[in-house]
């Protein structure tokens, strides 16, 4: 039975490993029956995700499907022939995962959503819902491979807005509690959280910390406003992680990464979270409701 790891920042999230397990089962693998499947995971220490990778080489496991940017990194220097499937919010050309999108070339293959070059879109939309905003703060983790990415394109879109920036690098729970305190004191307008497997994890913290010091804040997925964020856009994370179990599948089956071009998640999710909203004495435009994808009541 071939073995497939699954490896990852933190604890995968249930829904979203569930819908991975689901794309491998439309195309014939169902674990136990005649695939294995293991969940390795860092437990949030970025650190800790080469020595996961180099062990999972050693075990000569049938496929690596590589969760972020970090873990597909860690995989791709561990080895050169064992397949690697990865899910990445980022250009996997610019990691240095593929040669091109349509031709890999190498032993990865897998799927992109690009959340690093949705952060004008969220500006806008901040700036749509809050226009006389003119401080707006950047949560990246210093420890993600995106951080530097997520903060030029960040600071390339306030450019032509005449909006000031705040970066602020938090890689622990302590660290997003200082982040929030800080911003609140320098009073600026609202928050733009970067796309991170460990804030990912961190979801709740987000929403009461939201609350809390009455900021508003855009998140990258739907996960976020629904756990009490105010709003989020970006890539359906289902559907993302479904088509990573198909491709997944499709190496079992003996296709080559280097012939199977990467995918690009075409699918985005605009969520509002009203009663955040109200909670935060904010009145959302009609214009914004009319382009939600959902509107949480």
């Amino acid at each position: 039975m071939p073995l497939v790891a699954y490896l990852s920042v933190g604890v995968p999230p249930a829904h979203l490993l569930a819908v991975f397990k689901q794309g491998l089962a439309e195309a014939g693998f169902v674990e136990g029956r005649n695939v294995a499947i293991e969940t390795p995971s860092a437990d949030g220490h970025y650190d800790r995700l080469p020595a996961l990778a180099a062990d999972l080489v050693r075990r000569q496991v049938a496929v690596i499907v590589a969760i972020t940017a970090n873990p597909a990194l860690a995989a791709k220097e561990a080895t050169a022939t064992i397949p690697i499937v990865f899910n990445v919010p980022e250009d996997p050309v610019e990691l240095g995962l593929v040669a091109s999108l349509a031709r890999p070339g190498g032993n990865a293959t897998g799927v992109s959503f690009l959340f690093s070059d949705l952060v004008a879109k969220h500006l806008g939309l901040l700036r749509e819902l809050l226009p006389r905003a003119t401080r707006i703060g950047l949560l990246v983790n210093p420890q993600n491979a995106n951080a530097d990415t997520l903060t030029k394109n960040a600071t390339a879109a306030a450019a032509s807005t005449g909006t000031e920036i705040i970066v602020f690098r938090a890689g622990d729970a302590g660290a997003i509690e200082d982040a929030f305190a800080t911003l609140t004191g320098q009073r600026a307008d609202a928050l733009i959280v970067g796309a991170d497997g460990y804030f990912f994890r961190r979801r709740v913290q987000f929403a009461t910390l939201v609350a809390r010091h009455g900021l508003p804040t855009i998140f990258t997925a739907r996960e976020y406003a629904e756990a009490g964020g105010l709003m989020s856009y970006g890539t359906s994370l289902p559907e993302a992680f479904r088509m990573t179990g198909l491709y997944t599948a499709r190496i079992l089956k003996g296709a080559k990464p280097a012939d199977l071009p990467v995918v690009q998640s075409t699918k985005f999710d605009f969520v509002i979270n009203i009663p955040t909203a109200r909670a935060l004495g904010l009145t959302v435009p009609p214009s914004l409701l009319a382009t939600a994808d959902e509107v949480i009541e």
